[in-house]
Order: structure tokens, then C-alpha cells, then sequence
């Protein structure tokens, strides 16, 4: 009979690292003047690590007898390459104290090293304590697990989430950003669970982006303007199954991009749709295999956010660190929705008066921005007046960069809340403000602010001062007021 008494022997090595007794190598972590030198031994490195044994066996030693390598040039952190230094010394992984977006970075950088026994650790970690944060976070995890070799457990996550909810990654704030092939990987899926016109409406629209200089309006394109479009999409196009496309968005969504299109294409799909069986020469790509069974939805109370940005809401509220993964502490009550009640700021008022710990959604017409913020205090639809909490906060939950969530607390207390009903207007300090009817016209903006010092918006649709500039307006396509409730346990 065998036993292994390991945790003595991990405990050991540990203390080897942290007094590196006749060491004979020395890594160097990070930039100059904030760097820090790891000293260890050979033998440890070259017989846990395939990475560290090649690159000792290419290092002489010195006068001192020590090799000296560096990692100033990678993204490796001090903090995360002592993880990685205990974990080779004496197999310990700690997770609890770091911030899931480190766990992923050390999961990318472990992976560099080569340490395969930590990067499926890592990802299983994911996987099993952490899939909300994979959610959230989709658009860049995915194309990370398809730029990244070895992350088969990530892909194998992200394949199941693209074909039971495709619009966490098609609505993500960072769709504009997957790779080409990436996007075309999952173009070319069966069960991708889409209707064809909205996966045409996804594509032109990450190709427009790939191409910011195009016209805003589609009036005012030109002939060059679409064959630009046209060559940024030609390995995109033939992915789309056309004869799936109903004969609304044929006319609707198609039609207007007719010059992507080739001719005779564009007369078959019509030809199709008038006479079913008669032939035509285009290919026919098969319709994808929608599950006969009904997929669960967004949510169940907003058209503008998924149920993990409400989780995340919440965590906000009672400012923890960590998103909440499950089990919302919080009910979100539909109090104002502008497509059922309206989108004029009186209706608001009239809605909202006397009522407390309110979350205002918005959707910002015409760019992938969901802004909004959170109030604590009641709305009052009789008077003017600055309301003071220190509780409030401001957040964007997609910008067109690849930072998915901003989050800016208020910090000048007494300018927290603007509530101005006798002038048409409500808002968060002026760091979102609110105006008249939001869809029809086009008065809100967000502008520098004391009271909440992060934007939420990028530079360029920052109001710089109090001079409104046409740029840094914006109406709503969609906006929601929610009631925020505790749950009863």
C-alpha cells in the first residue's frame, strides 16, 4: 500500500519560494521602477514547466553563477506571477481574493506557460463557479477561446451558449470586435437559433462598424460606399441562407443593401418567394434547425436588458465587488416602459411620483449603448429641486470599445439627483440628463460631471461644457423605469 503525504511536502516547496534558499535564477516581473524580482531554482522550474526548462536550457549562467531571464514585454502581472510561482512550487491555486477578470487573465497567462494542469483547473473554475461572469462577459471571452489555443472547455461553453442564446453575443457591445473568422464560424452554424433576417441585420451592421467612416444615413451612400461594404463582407455574405429570409425583410432589411448583392441572387430570392418550385441557379443553403422547443427568454420584465445585467444592477446597489452568479436578491417592478407609455419625461413624472429606489434603462438610438442609473430616493412630479444621497450611481452597459460595463457612483452628494419636472427634465447630476420626449427629440446627453466623475460615455459624445453640441445629443430608441424591491427570503 501506497500513501502519498502531499500537503507537507507542498508546504515545504512553498516556503522554498518565499526564502529561496541557494537559489541559481532570477525572473524579472514588470516595468522598472515598479518591478520585482522572483528568485527561484532550476530544478523546480525545469521539472514543473516545459516553458521555464526550454527557456533555462537557452540562458548561460553568469559570474554568479545565476540565469537571469525576464518578462517585462508580456502582460504578466507581479500579483498573478506569484500565483503562478506557488502553484509550480507546491500545487496551491488560491481564487478567492482575485477579481474574475484577473482569474481570466491568469487563465490566458497560464496558458502561455504552458502549465496544462492549471489552464483546464482554471477553466473548469469557470465553468462551474463562474458562468455568469463568461455571460457577461461573452463577446471577449469568445474571441479569446478562438484566438487562444487549448481552451477547449471555454469553447465547448461558448458553442452551447451561441446555439440557446445567440444574442448575448450578437447584442454584446463587443460583437463589433470578434474576429472575422470567429464570426463566421458561428455564421455557418445549423442551430444557430436566429431568424435569418435578424443574423443579416447583425452582419451589415458589424461590417458598418468595421468601417466607421461610412455615411450615418443610407441616403447619402454612394456606389463606393457599398462596394466598401461589399468587400468587408464577401466571406460573411455567402453564410447567410437567403431563401430562409421572409418576404417582409426581404423587403425591409435586403432591399436597401441591394448592392451587396449579386444580381441574379437578388432574383431568385424573389423568384422564390413568388414561386416556391420553380428552379433556380443560385445555391440554397438549408434553413437552420430552429429547436422545436421554446427557448427561454431575455427575461421576463425588460426588452432592453438580459438577466444577468440585472444581476449585475444589483450587486451594484448593495455595492459588492463581485456580480452576483445567481439568485437575485432584488425584484425589478416595470413601472414606465416608452414604446407602452410613452417616452415624454411628463409621463415619467406623472408615473414615477413619490416612488423610491428606481432604475432607469435607456437605449440610445442608433449606437449599441444602454445607458442608465439608480436612484434611491423619490421622484417628485410638483417641484424642482436637487436631491442629495450618497447612494446613486450612473452606469453604461454597452459602449463601442471593448469594455463592456462602466459604473460611476456619485461623489458630490448634494448634486445627485436632478428632478425637474416643471422643465421637462430629469437626470443624474448632469452626467445623464433626460429631456422632453426622449425618442422624438433629439435633447439628452451626457456631460463632464462633478457629481459622478466617470463618464459613461465615450469622449467624443462627452458635452464638454454647457454648450450643446449636436454630436453629444441623442434620442432613445427604448427606454424603462423599474422598482426596485427586495426579495422576501
Amino acid at each position: 500500500m501506497t500513501t502519498k503525504l502531499l500537503d507537507r511536502l507542498s508546504n515545504d516547496l512553498t516556503q522554498l519560494l518565499e526564502d529561496p534558499i541557494d537559489y541559481n535564477v532570477t525572473i524579472e516581473v514588470g516595468e522598472a521602477p515598479n518591478n520585482r524580482i522572483f528568485k527561484v531554482h532550476s530544478y523546480i522550474l525545469q521539472s514543473r514547466n516545459p516553458y521555464f526548462k526550454k527557456k533555462l536550457n537557452e540562458t548561460l549562467f553568469n559570474d554568479d553563477h545565476v540565469k537571469t531571464l525576464t518578462m517585462t514585454n508580456t502582460n504578466i502581472s507581479i500579483k498573478m506571477f506569484n500565483v503562478i510561482m506557488k502553484y509550480i512550487y507546491g500545487g496551491i491555486i488560491s481564487l478567492e481574493k482575485l477579481e474574475n477578470s484577473m482569474i481570466f487573465d491568469l487563465l490566458i497567462a497560464s496558458n502561455e506557460l504552458e502549465l496544462d494542469e492549471l489552464v483546464e483547473h482554471l477553466q473548469t473554475h469557470f465553468v462551474n463557479n463562474n458562468a455568469s461572469w463568461l455571460r457577461l462577459n461573452f463577446a471577449q471571452v469568445y474571441r479569446t477561446g478562438y484566438q487562444v489555443k487549448n481552451l477547449e472547455i471555454i469553447k465547448d461553453f461558448c458553442n452551447d451558449i451561441i446555439i440557446k442564446h445567440p444574442n448575448i453575443i450578437f447584442e454584446s457591445g463587443d460583437f463589433h470586435f470578434l474576429p472575422e473568422d470567429a464570426l463566421i464560424s458561428i455564421l455557418k452554424r445549423d442551430d444557430l437559433q436566429l431568424e435569418e433576417g435578424k443574423i443579416w441585420e447583425y452582419v451589415i451592421n458589424w461590417g458598418k462598424a468595421k468601417n466607421p467612416t461610412l455615411p450615418t444615413s443610407l441616403d447619402k451612400w454612394t456606389s463606393d460606399n457599398f462596394l466598401t461594404l461589399k468587400e468587408t463582407l464577401k466571406r460573411c455574405l455567402p453564410q447567410i441562407r437567403y431563401f430562409s429570409i421572409s418576404g417582409e425583410d426581404v423587403l425591409e432589411k435586403l432591399y436597401p443593401y441591394l448592392q451587396l448583392l449579386e444580381l441574379q441572387l437578388f432574383l431568385d430570392i424573389n423568384t422564390k418567394l413568388i414561386s416556391p418550385n420553380k428552379q433556380i441557379s443560385s445555391t440554397v443553403l438549408p434553413p437552420r434547425k430552429i429547436l422545436n422547443t421554446t427557448l427561454p427568454t431575455r427575461n421576463t420584465f425588460s426588452n432592453i436588458i438580459t438577466d444577468e445585467h440585472a444581476l449585475k444592477i444589483s450587486s451594484w446597489i448593495d455595492k459588492k465587488k463581485t456580480t452576483y452568479i445567481e439568485n437575485n436578491p432584488y425584484e425589478f417592478e416595470l413601472l414606465v416602459r416608452g414604446s407602452r407609455d410613452g417616452f415624454d419625461v411628463k409621463t415619467f413624472y406623472n408615473i414615477c411620483d413619490k416612488v423610491s429606489n428606481t432604475i432607469i434603462i435607456l437605449k440610445v438610438k442608433g449606437t449599441e449603448e444602454i445607458l442608465g442609473g439608480y436612484n434611491p430616493l423619490e421622484w417628485d412630479k410638483n417641484n424642482n429641486q436637487w436631491k442629495a444621497t450618497q447612494d446613486s450611481f450612473t452606469f453604461s452597459l454597452k459602449i463601442a470599445n471593448p469594455k463592456n460595463f462602466i459604473l460611476s457612483r456619485v461623489k458630490k452628494f448634494i448634486g445627485a439627483i436632478n428632478n425637474s419636472p416643471k422643465n421637462s427634465y430629469l437626470g443624474f447630476g448632469f452626467a445623464l440628463l433626460l429631456k422632453g420626449n426622449l425618442k422624438t427629440e433629439k435633447t439628452c446627453y451626457c456631460r463632464v460631471s462633478e457629481a459622478y466623475p466617470i463618464p459613461i460615455r465615450s469622449n467624443e459624445f462627452i458635452q464638454p461644457d454647457q454648450t450643446l453640441l449636436d454630436e453629444c445629443l441623442f434620442s432613445v430608441e427604448e427606454y424603462e423605469v423599474f422598482k426596485i424591491y427586495q426579495k422576501n427570503n
